[in-house]
């Protein structure tokens, strides 16, 4: 029966190829569509699986909690984890991660560089290995790195380094240009799919500050692993944790009431207060927001389905008349048409894989991750599209299958079938659905589009033109040479630019009063930066030329949350902090120092030449190039064994954005997947309207009706719903992004204008859809029409 009903379909489909082009195009796109997105949620859902312990791996965290705001961080002070470890009953083992940077040097046969790289790398513990089981290659396993100048490498690395992860092992290695480190073990890449970007890893005994015993320093860079014993829950830790808080911070008064917690292995690339060394975390609610998008575009497709094939439920009424008469029960009839539609369906799965498969490369360039789709390499994709063929199946034929097996054989044998009172209106009621979807997306596309444009050409408050940044210390004889060189207007040593990620904090006390409400901001400048980046001295002046802290410049929000109203009575005013005290010298006007979407930290800018690590050089724009160059080349010549680093300050700001700049392509592409569905499912059911109506429109215009006329009476109930679909989506689009809009603490006045652009452009592309076709049946030769009757 199965093989008869489906011949029969496929008769029916070709027989009707216009219909049955414009649904399987409607389908395919929207399954292409929810494929993708699936494979994107999926990946990231993916995140940190394939640990043999990973249900009992935590990552210890830090928090504070001031009086006017919390603080977090991934960091823990270095003696906290091995503390942890013996103190926690409940914990097996504890091993720190602690990253830094600096230059490695791997030397050919003959003692010569043939590497020199200035990269990422990770200081740990041998327990590390422990935790997270590791795929190795070569070596022991990381046993060895409980030695000093060990390391062990990612086999990528080794292939690098070495030619091989054979030859790697046992072979050394320059870190930093002092330290010799030995490979003692080589392990298998880390996936893509990581929180733990592992690549070199050296053994925690190198690390220069593993004898720290501050409990009160906390770098974002030095993480702890645990491993939970067998059968102990997070829950089971709370009281034992509780107790170790206050054993080493409460007890000890702590500023900020810092403290520790257990944080899930599997929350860390989902949780953006912590975020992941891999720098690449997502929230839920993001995800989320990706599956409803899918969940609109096939509900689009299936909408599309229905009304065509409803529309269509005449011209089959003596089909299901014979069908009736012959014996046919109306469960037969409604397997029949859903088998019907189950073809369609499969065969728009066949489209939209191949449609994936095209957009897979852009996917990678748009995320910057490999992902990959393949039917028989991951099962679970296969049993995804299994499931979506059979759910767009039943949500496409189901409405229609009971429509027309509910035909009374006599009428539609008769062809007096007619569907209009019930099913014209679920019609109308589902266009009305899908146009609010499409409006929906029309209005968010915009609005995150603008508040884009909006950061974009918001003012930061200091100049970033032409400004490049270079790793370089505070050496005078290499500022010489670098200000002789023709185009360089500006140089300045200091720590980081204006607007940073690289956040360093503490606690500090004004005229000899400990603050408990907030953390300043530390930035180390010379005092070249303010006239370099053209920041604006409200009071006072900048401090004097000097390699120690001789004053300070706090910023106006500094002022406002230590409740200065005046920035001249600030001035003279002692801050100490760390050990250094000087006075407030000068109070700068604020400039965004973190990205837009945050509020500005207060802040204090002092001399300190021993952390200056980076250079600001202003360039003459029309020179940019030339200088540059020249820069590189000046500084290799100058740090021979050291790796030059160079950005300019607009392109590192343009990174904050990212996600907004993602988002943004996002709605674009899946606003304009669903017009696109929309609007051809709108053509085929005016197609068929106007088919139906073409004795009524020869009639009309035998009866002196115009051309204008009858457009109108074919064109108004389109127009009427597309109206219904803008009020629908209005209030629920607003919500939606207000809600949005409202991470950013810099943001756009809402208007009208979005609402009012997505309602133009909704009512135009119908306009355009339905008057084309309605133009056509109303200038057609009315005796071709009326010729039978």
């Amino acid at each position: 029966m199965f093989k008869l009903n489906l011949k029969i379909a496929l008769r029916n489909l070709w027989k009707n190829k216009g219909y049955t082009f414009i649904n399987l195009i409607g389908l395919a796109i929207g399954m292409a569509s929810c494929i993708l997105i699936f494979i994107f949620i999926k990946f990231h859902y993916s995140f940190d699986e394939g640990y043999s312990n990973e249900d009992r791996i935590y990552r210890l965290v830090t928090n504070w909690t001031y009086n006017s705001f919390d603080d977090y961080s991934p960091g823990v002070p270095i003696p906290a984890s091995a503390t942890a470890g013996n103190e926690l009953a409940g914990v097996e083992k504890a091993a720190m991660l602690a990253r830094s940077y600096g230059v490695v040097i791997v030397n050919d046969a003959e003692g010569k560089p043939h590497i020199k790289e200035d990269r990422r790398i990770f200081f740990t513990e041998p327990e590390f290995f422990d935790i997270f089981n590791l795929s190795w290659l070569a070596g022991s396993k990381g046993k060895e790195m409980a030695e000093p100048n060990t390391t062990v490498i990612s086999e990528s690395t080794a292939k690098r380094y070495y030619g091989s992860a054979t030859k790697a092992l046992g072979n050394t290695m320059q870190f930093r240009n002092k330290v010799s480190l030995k490979v003692v073990g080589v392990f298998r890449d880390i996936p893509e799919n990581s929180s733990l970007p592992l690549e070199v890893m050296i053994s925690f005994q190198t690390f220069g500050d593993k004898d720290n015993k501050d409990w009160e320093s906390v770098s974002s860079g030095n993480e702890s692993y645990v491993l939970l014993k067998k059968g102990v829950k997070l829950a089971d830790l709370q009281q034992p944790l509780k107790d170790f808080n206050k054993r080493h911070y409460v007890d000890k008064k702590t500023p900020g009431n810092q403290v520790n917690e257990l944080q899930p292995l599997r929350d860390i690339h989902f949780n953006d207060a912590y975020g992941s060394q891999a720098n690449n975390t997502i929230t839920k609610k993001e995800l989320y927001g990706l599956g409803v998008i899918g969940l609109f575009l096939i509900l689009t497709a299936c909408i599309n389905f229905i009304n065509l094939a409803t529309a269509q439920a005449i011209n089959r009424s003596k089909e299901v008349g014979v069908r009736k008469v012959m014996g046919s029960r109306r469960k037969q009839l409604i397997t029949y048409f859903l088998t019907e539609t189950l073809t369609i369906t499969t065969l728009a799965l066949l489209i939209a894989c191949v449609l994936v498969e095209l957009a897979i490369p852009g996917m990678h360039n748009l995320f910057e991750v490999k992902v990959s789709f393949s039917l028989f390499g991951h099962p679970v994709m296969f049993l995804f599209m299994g499931l979506l063929v059979i759910l767009v199946s039943f949500l496409a034929g189901f409405y229609p299958a009971m429509v027309m097996s509910g035909f009374s054989p006599a009428l539609a044998i008769k062809n007096k079938v007619k569907v209009e009172s019930g099913g014209l209106s679920m019609r109308k009621i589902l266009v009305v659905v899908q146009f609010s979807i499409t409006i929906i997306l029309i209005i968010s596309t915009f609005v995150i589009l603008e508040q884009t444009e909006y950061m974009r050409k918001q003012p930061l408050g200091f100049a970033s033109d032409a400004v490049l940044m270079i790793n370089a210390p505070a050496d005078h004889t290499f500022k010489e040479k670098v200000m002789r060189i023709a185009g360089v207007e500006t140089f300045s040593n200091c720590v980081r630019q204006p607007l940073s990620g690289d956040m360093n904090t503490t606690t500090f006390k004004l005229d000899g009063i400990e603050n408990k409400d907030f953390e300043v901001r530390l930035s180390q400048a010379d005092e070249q930066y303010f006239g370099l980046f053209d920041l604006k001295i409200i009071a006072g002046q900048v401090y004097k030329k000097s390699d120690t802290v001789n004053g300070y410049v706090v910023n106006e929000t500094f002022l406002k949350r230590v409740f200065i109203t005046d920035p001249q009575k600030a001035l003279g005013k002692i801050i100490a902090q760390n050990g250094r005290v000087a006075p407030i010298v000068g109070v700068v006007k604020d400039f965004n120092d973190v990205s837009l979407k945050e509020k500005i930290s207060p802040m204090i800018i002092y001399p300190e030449s021993r952390q200056y690590y980076r250079a600001a050089i202003k360039i003459d724009k029309s020179q940019l190039m030339r200088v540059s160059k020249e820069i590189e080349l000046l500084w290799n010549r100058t740090f021979p064994k050291e790796v030059y680093y160079g950005k300019f300050v607009n392109d590192d700001i343009d990174k904050y954005y990212q996600n907004e700049r993602v988002m943004g392509l996002l709605f674009r592409v899946f606003a304009g997947v669903i017009i696109f569905i929309s609007f051809i499912g709108l053509f085929g059911l005016i197609s068929f309207v106007a088919s139906q109506r073409t004795k009524e429109v020869a009639i009309r215009k035998v009866l002196g009706a115009s051309t204008y006329q009858l457009i109108n009476m074919l064109n108004s109930s389109f127009l009427i719903m597309v109206l219904i679909a803008n009020l629908v989506a209005w209030p629920l689009a607003y919500l939606f992004v207000s809600k949005w809009l409202s991470g950013f603490a810099y943001r756009m006045d809402l208007n009208i204008w979005p609402f009012a652009l997505a309602m133009c452009i909704s009512m135009l592309i119908t306009l355009l859809t339905v008057t084309f076709k309605s133009y056509k049946a109303a200038v057609a030769n009315t005796i071709d029409a009326l010729k039978y009757e």
